[in-house]
């Protein structure tokens, strides 16, 4: 076989955690199938299990057969598509957009970014990055040959910035900066507060903020969005998506919204990698963005219901844990000296100890912090997109291990 060396902006990139994890949670399932043993219970990823609202289902289905649906579709995605995220985003956010070029649909806002990172970043580039946070930001950031400045968020902190922190860092030579609020692994909210001080952080040092946003409506009083603040629309991106708060992660629906001079630079970049998305996708998420409050008040009594659940998992644990956390996760630290894993796996950090221990004897997964940055190595972070009767399954399994 020929030597064919993978390019170097792939050494500092491996793959995904949660698809290695997937990988051997599928040989361990078929080896438990084997024994006659259950399945793994699997409450480490954030793939709602609900079902979409029912006009979107329905207006695809009307409109898939139709004659003209099947071509290639504009790179910016239909006009219709466009007008619904801006009356999406003024109904919810109070936050008006020009839906003909302050708007681009994306293939599910993960598109967004590493389109951004390729539209904004040059070989050398500093970007700051939250620890912990999403680990596609840094795995971007490498494939745009960029490096990586950590800013630390911490439970004394509230999962917040630290701007002294922030300001110390030399923020002068920043180029783009990362958030995501509601946070994800922590479910720390966002405040109009905070929105403020980072857009007020960015326009003082000349950087590019670029606002995660797909879980604002999930297990949160009001939607916030960046772009409210006065100035953002400067200094700010913000992606968004159909995924968590409509139940439709693998229709792979999304957007980013911004200034038109920012917006086109990602339509450079996406024009030379896709032809734009399926049309009757494009005409469903127009009906998905039109539901009422009625629909996230159910969505969100479900999620609370099952967030008590976890809650009485984390108890029997012993973890410690924000009872009123946003998104689609429960975070939750990790006693030192817990029993479970007092003498287990030494030398591995306390979320993989805990992590490993229910996976090999429970039968029930939970990703470790550490997946998330240095700064969630003593934390285990648990989905909600599991129904109350799995969750409850899984509380069983746990209660059965020595120790609890």
């Amino acid at each position: 076989m020929i030597d064919i060396r993978p390019a170097r902006r792939t050494e500092g990139v491996r793959e995904y955690y949660f698809s290695l994890k997937n990988k051997e949670m599928a040989r361990l399932n078929a080896e438990r199938e084997a024994r006659g043993e259950e399945r793994i219970v699997n409450l480490g990823i954030g793939s709602p299990n609900g079902m979409p609202p029912l006009p979107a289902i329905q207006k695809l289905v009307e409109t898939a057969p139709l004659p003209g649906q099947h071509g290639y579709q504009n790179y910016t995605g239909n006009p219709e598509l466009r007008s619904a995220f801006a009356s999406w985003y003024r109904r919810y956010y109070g936050v008006d957009l020009d839906p003909a070029v302050e708007i681009q649909p994306l293939v599910g806002s993960k598109e967004g970014i590493l389109l951004t990172s390729l539209a904004f970043l040059d070989p050398g580039d500093r970007v700051l990055i939250p620890d912990p946070g999403y680990p596609t930001y840094s795995s971007a950031t490498r494939l745009a040959e960029a490096e990586i400045v950590t800013y630390n968020l911490t439970e004394e902190s509230g999962w917040m910035p630290d701007f002294d922190e922030l300001e110390s860092l030399d923020p002068d030579g920043i180029k783009l900066m990362w958030i995501n609020y509601p946070h994800m692994p922590t479910g720390t909210k966002a405040t109009p507060e905070l929105y403020r001080r980072i857009v007020d952080f960015a326009l003082r040092h000349n950087i590019l903020v670029v606002n995660d946003n797909p879980y604002s409506f999930i297990l949160c009083d009001k939607p916030l969005s960046i772009l409210s603040v006065p100035g953002a629309k400067e200094c700010c991106l913000e992606m968004n998506s159909l995924s968590k708060a409509h139940n439709m992660a693998g229709w792979r629906i999304g957007m980013i919204a911004g200034n038109s001079s920012l917006i086109a630079e990602v339509l450079k970049v996406k024009s030379q990698m896709d032809s734009g998305m399926f049309k009757p996708l494009q005409m469903a998420a127009v009906e998905a963005l039109s539901s009422g409050p009625e629909w996230f008040e159910a969505l969100n009594a479900e999620y609370r219901r099952r967030r008590d659940v976890v809650h009485n998992i984390y108890d029997t644990l012993g973890l410690r844990y924000n009872p009123d956390s946003a998104g689609l996760f429960v975070w939750g630290r990790i006693p030192e000296n817990h029993p479970l894993i007092r003498e287990y796996a030494v030398g591995k950090t306390l979320g993989e100890r805990l992590s490993d221990r229910l996976l090999y004897d429970a039968g029930v997964f939970m990703a470790p912090g550490i997946v998330f940055g240095r700064g969630g190595s003593d934390f285990l972070r648990c989905s909600l997109c599991a129904d109350i009767p799995v969750l409850e399954s899984a509380l069983k399994k746990i209660l059965n291990l020595q120790g609890c």
